[in-house]
């Protein structure tokens, strides 16, 4: 009877354990340097600013292309707008509604690498299941995620600025503990971060876009080059071209 009782608490105590251990999980995510402090934004007036166009928006994962999302084309433009440096931001597939020319294009590219360790995840499930859990949470599991965004900003007179920024994370968790509302809880973290630099580089060069930092630039005027036509050598008879004389009377 004692061993009944015995068996039946440490089976007890075994899934207290993975149900209270089991299941946990916490994200490290790469910390902004403390010298990069946000700075402070300028106060623009109204007729300094201008519109803001997204061009382009690549993604790539592992080195594979995939399709952009709208919830990502617009968490980038609302860390955009938070700026307060343009009047207005218009989407890939919206219509930028009229406005004086002077517009700044943009183009982000966002290179996602992500290492879920399946040989490793592998190996630790069969040394959790042939532990019967009790190891649980002394083997953590762990998913890395690293984004690196390139972002350039035309202005209206041809003018390039380019801008860089890069972070990684990793979510590390026990059993039951990988959920995709964690593996997004990364993302976000590591998104937010570079986002973060993005902005505070474009801080710097606030009077860069302001609306009278430069004119429009003018109408090009197409140019054609005339070559001199090089004279026929001495000798050499040249066709022949028929003239009416006058008669005489």
């Amino acid at each position: 009877m004692m061993s009944n009782v015995t068996l039946r608490g440490l089976v007890l105590a075994c899934c207290g354990l993975v149900l209270t251990t089991g299941c946990g999980r916490w994200i490290e995510v790469m910390a902004t340097p403390t010298d990069a402090q946000q700075a402070a934004s300028q106060t623009i007036a109204q007729v300094e600013q201008v519109p803001l166009i997204m061009d382009r928006l690549r993604i790539t994962r592992n080195g594979s292309p995939q399709n952009p999302s709208t919830e990502t084309e617009q968490r980038i433009l609302g860390s955009l707008g938070d700026l307060g440096l343009f009047s207005y931001l218009v989407g890939m597939n919206s219509a930028p509604p009229a406005s004086n020319g002077k517009v700044i294009r943009a183009r982000l590219s966002l290179d996602e690498a992500i290492e879920s360790h399946p040989g490793h995840a592998a190996w630790k499930g069969i040394v959790i299941g042939a532990s019967m859990f009790i190891l649980t949470p002394f083997l953590p599991l762990e998913y890395d995620y690293a984004a690196h965004v390139t972002l350039e900003l035309e202005r209206w007179d041809g003018q390039i600025k380019h801008y860089e920024s890069q972070s990684a994370g990793t979510a590390r968790y026990q059993l039951f503990g990988a959920t995709p509302i964690m593996i997004d809880e990364l993302k976000g973290h590591v998104m937010e971060t570079c986002l973060f630099q993005l902005a505070n580089q474009l801080v710097h060069d606030t009077q860069f876009y302001f609306a009278s930092s430069a004119p429009l630039a003018e109408p090009g005027i197409r140019s054609v080059s005339v070559k001199s036509r090089t004279p026929e050598p001495s000798g050499t008879s040249g066709t022949a071209i028929p003239v009416s004389a006058p008669t005489k009377p």
